[in-house]
């Protein structure tokens, strides 16, 4: 059977994929078709039912439930980390124009539950948020990848941790992305995301030099240090805190008028 499977172009998620895409686990006779995109194409992607597993943010999951599973492996979660919003120098947001990375994006998600009310966005591409902040384009910028550990380099300043607010506020990790499955295929995948983000955590050298080729310019030791960031120990299976943490963010979303329901789902383990 023909699968289409997204991830995108960055080196975490290419770390998991590696042994998938180089056939180092059994697939169980799936033929894959890689699809790279950046998270919001992969969210847009899912939401019309043209990719068969994939990455996706969790703000985007809240309306895909009815079609996909969760698989307890592949999230991307931080614990007292996660996007971040910074700006030329420190200031207030009341008012101020801020550049969001993608409408379903859980940074986009988390700053309708943090920012003030009165923002006004602008969706950008993610990696354009930083020089468009730098530029004066727009006050402030929500930076989610390797921004969020590159912005000094180009003299921003943080004003404000998602993550640490989180985890501050919930001891809890913060869910960001998600690896979804449709749920005919769901307890296939749940096996093969899990062998495969195993095999990675075994083999990251190998692992890391394929994650290489997706680094936008890291070196080595800041790929690395990024990857770490992104697949830990909620990785290889978020558990019942990850799938805990999962819901307080939907039912925080929904308080904050950011989403329109709390949405049930389920988490397919192996």
């Amino acid at each position: 059977m023909k699968v289409r499977v997204g991830h995108s172009p960055d080196p975490d998620d290419a770390f998991m994929f590696y042994p998938i895409k180089y056939g180092k686990i059994d697939l169980r006779g799936y033929e894959v078709e890689e699809v790279v995109e950046d998270i919001e194409t992969l969210n847009k992607l899912a939401l019309e039912g043209r990719v068969d597993v994939s990455a996706v943010s969790a703000h985007a999951y809240a309306f895909l439930s009815d079609s996909y599973d969760v698989l307890s492996s592949g999230a991307s979660m931080g614990k007292g980390y996660g996007p971040i919003v910074v700006a030329r120098e420190p200031g207030e947001l009341s008012g101020k124009k801020v550049a969001i990375p993608g409408k379903l994006t859980t940074a986009a998600l988390l700053s309708k539950i943090y920012l003030p009310k009165n923002v006004d966005y602008v969706i950008m591409k993610f990696d354009e948020i930083p020089d468009a902040v730098k530029r004066g384009e727009v006050d402030a910028g929500v930076l989610i990848h390797e921004g969020q550990i590159t912005y000094k380099d180009m003299g921003l300043v943080k004003l404000m941790d998602f993550g640490e607010l989180w985890y501050e506020e919930t001891s809890l990790p913060l869910p960001l992305g998600l690896d979804v499955a449709k749920r005919e295929i769901s307890e296939d995948w749940a096996r093969i995301w899990h062998e495969a983000v195993k095999y990675s955590l075994e083999h990251p050298k190998e692992a890391l030099s394929h994650a290489l080729n997706f680094a936008r310019g890291l070196d080595e030791e800041l790929t690395e240090r990024f990857v770490r960031m992104y697949v830990n120990e909620y990785t290889l299976d978020m558990g019942e805190e990850g799938e805990e943490a999962l819901r307080e963010l939907y039912r925080r979303a929904y308080r904050a008028g950011a989403l329109p329901t709390v949405p049930s789902f389920r988490v397919v383990r192996p």
